[in-house]
């Protein structure tokens, strides 16, 4: 998680309004198949990562890791100076940290759950028992939207296997699904050293090293999907001047004939956000619906390289066999653990509804 996101708000925060220690929580249980019900839309959120391989990675490796909760404590200091923080009451290893990303969607799956009438589980490729669950028919014949966040680090090889490529294929085949894509950032992926460090001065988050890779199983999966895109770099968006407020989206509203972004300006503040980079230049298979304006009192090898804005929202409308839309856009869209905002808020209710 990034301290300065929390310290940063994009608008006038809304409270969070899911109250985790008096939810009947459960674990170790096994989703119920939910009934299909035109017009509402059932999603699962799945999370690409090896909880076990991150949660034990060597805290004295500087790359390629998460942070434990302990720094995140440190640098943060003094907002998780509260007695549920503590060693006594919650992880304070990496385990610790991988736990805020759950507790940071349940925001998203509160609202998507109001909007839809159904609840939204949350599966992980391997977790915290080692028990590994990959993309699969069954998974996906009880879902309409699917969320993949790409939060597994490189060095953990998460790869998308053939039988889950297909599994996906088949989903899509279903008219009104929709696949949203959210691989993070690629920070430090030169080996120059000075580079590396040019990246870790723009984003400012002492957080995330200086090489800090992620994605290799949403790249599979794109790949296979013939998704043309990849996720690069780490970058901090621009702010409005004079205020501390994340700086609107430069949206082409003319392309967004589904209404994704209807009523949304901006969305979240996070320091490194990827750049969807194409890799194909077929306008007709996808199109770019928002970048997001880049902070340049800060430099950056991709904006020495002139640019000025980063792919913050893609979409892939149906095309042939395929009946569902494809979406990407980051996953810390979804994360808001402190609150969150009336244009994040629009733009998950569209989600739920529009697709």
């Amino acid at each position: 998680m990034s301290t300065e996101e929390v310290d940063t708000p994009s608008s006038p925060q809304k409270p969070q309004r899911t109250i985790v220690a008096n939810s009947p929580r459960t674990y170790n249980q096994i989703n119920q198949p939910r009934k299909y019900v035109a017009g509402r839309k059932r999603f699962s959120i799945y999370w690409t990562w090896s909880y076990p391989w991150e949660a034990n990675r060597d805290v004295a490796e500087l790359d390629n890791r998460f942070s434990t909760m302990t720094e995140v404590r440190r640098v943060a200091w003094p907002r998780y100076e509260k007695p549920e923080w503590s060693e006594r009451a919650f992880l304070q290893g990496i385990a610790g940290t991988l736990e805020l990303f759950h507790l940071s969607i349940l925001r998203f799956q509160n609202m998507v759950s109001e909007a839809t009438g159904y609840p939204v589980p949350v599966y992980q490729r391997i977790d915290q028992a080692g028990q590994r669950l990959p993309l699969n028919d069954q998974m996906l014949s009880d879902t309409d939207t699917l969320l993949v966040f790409g939060l597994d680090h490189m060095t953990t090889e998460q790869e998308a296997g053939a039988d889950e490529i297909e599994a996906v294929r088949n989903f899509l085949k279903r008219e009104g699904t929709c696949l949203v894509i959210g691989p993070h950032h690629d920070v430090g992926a030169s080996a120059d050293l000075q580079e590396r460090d040019q990246e870790y001065a723009h984003h400012g988050d002492p957080l995330v090293p200086r090489q800090q890779r992620f994605g290799t199983y949403t790249r599979t999966l794109m790949k296979g999907l013939g998704v043309p895109v990849e996720n690069r770099w780490g970058l901090r968006p621009a702010v409005v001047p004079g205020t501390r407020q994340i700086a609107p989206l430069t949206a082409m509203r003319d392309l967004d004939t589904r209404g994704w972004l209807t009523g949304v300006t901006t969305f979240n503040f996070h320091p490194h956000l990827p750049h969807y980079a194409l890799t194909s230049e077929n306008e007709k298979s996808i199109q770019v619906l928002a970048r997001q304006p880049i902070d340049l009192s800060r430099p950056h090898p991709f904006t020495a390289a002139g640019n000025r804005e980063f792919n913050a929202f893609l979409w892939m409308p149906p095309n042939g066999p395929r009946g569902g839309d494809i979406l990407l856009v980051d996953l810390t869209i979804f994360t808001t653990l402190f609150g969150g905002t009336d244009s994040l808020d629009s733009f998950w209710k569209n989600l739920a509804t529009k697709a």
